[in-house]
């Protein structure tokens, strides 16, 4: 069947993608403004459960409210419920109910599928979205009982089990929400509970595809690219991370109380952890260097590995524009690593997301640094911050995000849309008419230009 003559009366799967995401997040406003799920009883402006929604479904973590103080068991369980359906993607829901319901699924639930998790080919989509499923609730099964090990004891059976669910699933999908209210400060000298929230967030963050690989590797003794890429720059800066905050603060002992030296220093790789995707945090940021503040804003950019619950430019997309660098610097043509040649489509593909994505989070400081108000002792790093952190669906903030203006507000609910969709995708689903309209594609003659 013709791709293009079986979307041309219908919306496209990239067009289906971003406005389904769009839904989610406009039903999940609808029901946060609503006074039931409110701990005072009464209804919450609809800009402020925008922010929330859209905060949950992109798995970012900014709020406006604090998420223990204003939201009750239901509200908290619709955060929930927004939080697994944009982790995991908003394509699973439908798929889990044909599962179950036995229906065959047809021709557009797989193009769909196939493009929601950036696949090459329909086959093995069913597979893969039936693995997805598996590992995703187990790893957040395990997440939770570990968490409960030490919770339970603190807060009692039913308290301790709902919070070690919670955020089991914020922290595999990368969310950053806390029903704290200080987020992880208070368990700066719990080494267990930091090391077991790392764990979720980074196996949330490596991607599926890269941990179908790992767990089959033992059958087939490859890694695809994609995996050896996402790997190696994922460990890479988790290691760089832990030594550059170490270095800038002083081991720790500026940022963290009166604890162990073990404590410190798993606090230090905790912010290495959590600073490219999560936004749970163990220390006041407030406290943090500058160099640590811009250090959290390179790994907020890069975010996590594509085809995973992060945001962000990705890891596989800063690794390819490492490869094409070095390989440039050597002379050679075309961008090689582990010994295979990166397509050139997907070199321009990743420089135009670098250039697009960076021009967008400096407008948008930009136009924020007119509308919002800062601190007399804050710079102009108070705004990229936050606007990193919303772009990358990170979540963390050094104190802006309860003090938005309304454009503020505005302005990080779109990043944080764009940064889970992507801005390609929402690009194309904008450009589609266009694209249709354009009809047979041509080349124009070649010039050179001088660059460097």
């Amino acid at each position: 069947m013709n791709r293009k003559k079986y979307w041309s009366n219908k919306l496209h799967p990239i067009q289906f993608i971003a406005l389904g995401f769009a839904v989610v997040i406009l039903l999940g406003s609808l029901l946060l403004t609503l006074p039931v799920f409110t701990q005072s009883g009464k209804g919450t402006p609809f800009i402020d459960a925008l922010f929330t929604a859209t905060s949950a479904t992109c798995v970012t973590g900014l709020t406006t409210l604090t998420t223990s103080e204003h939201w009750n068991m239901g509200g908290q369980w619709v955060i929930l419920c927004l939080i697994e359906v944009g982790g995991l993607g908003f394509m699973m829901m439908p798929f889990i109910f044909i599962a179950l319901m036995k229906k065959k699924v047809g021709l557009l639930t797989r193009i769909i599928l196939q493009e929601s998790l950036n696949l090459d080919t329909l086959s093995g989509v069913m597979r893969l979205m039936f693995y997805i499923l598996r590992f995703a609730l187990g790893f957040q099964l395990v997440g939770a009982l570990l968490l409960a090990i030490e919770f339970i004891p603190s807060y009692g059976m039913s308290k301790g089990l709902w919070y070690a669910l919670f955020h089991s699933v914020s922290a595999f999908c990368n969310a950053g929400f806390d029903l704290f209210g200080d987020s992880l400060v208070g368990f700066q000298n719990n080494a267990y509970v930091l090391l077991v929230i790392s764990g979720l967030i980074i196996a949330g963050g490596l991607g599926f595809i890269v941990w179908r690989d790992l767990l089959n590797f033992r059958k087939t003794r490859r890694l695809s690219l994609h995996s050896k890429l996402a790997l190696t720059v994922s460990s890479s800066l988790l290691i760089i991370g832990t030594i550059v905050f170490y270095v800038s603060e002083a081991g720790g002992q500026t940022i963290v109380g009166n604890v162990s030296a073990l404590d410190r220093f798993v606090n230090i790789f905790f912010m290495s952890v959590t600073a490219r995707t999560a936004g749970y945090f163990s220390v006041d940021y407030g406290s943090v260097s500058q160099a640590g503040i811009l250090f959290t804003i390179v790994l907020m950019f890069i975010g996590g590995t594509s085809g995973s619950t992060a945001g962000g430019l990705k890891t596989t997309t800063f690794g390819v524009l490492v490869v094409q660098a070095i390989s440039l610097l050597k002379g050679r043509e075309h961008a090689e690593v582990f010994r295979r040649t990166i397509r050139p489509s997907i070199v321009s593909r990743a420089l135009t997301l670098f250039f697009i994505t960076l021009s967008l989070c400096i407008g948008v400081t930009m136009v924020m640094s007119a509308t919002e108000i800062l601190p007399h002792f804050r710079g102009i790093e108070y705004l990229l911050f936050e606007t990193f952190s919303a772009f990358g669906t990170v979540g963390l903030t050094m104190g802006l995000t309860p003090n938005l203006s309304l454009i503020g507000k505005l302005l990080i609910i779109g990043l944080m849309y764009l940064g889970r969709v992507g801005v390609l995708t929402v690009g194309f689903a904008l450009m589609m008419r266009l694209i249709k309209a354009k009809g047979g594609r041509y080349k124009l003659p070649e010039e050179s230009v001088i660059i460097g």
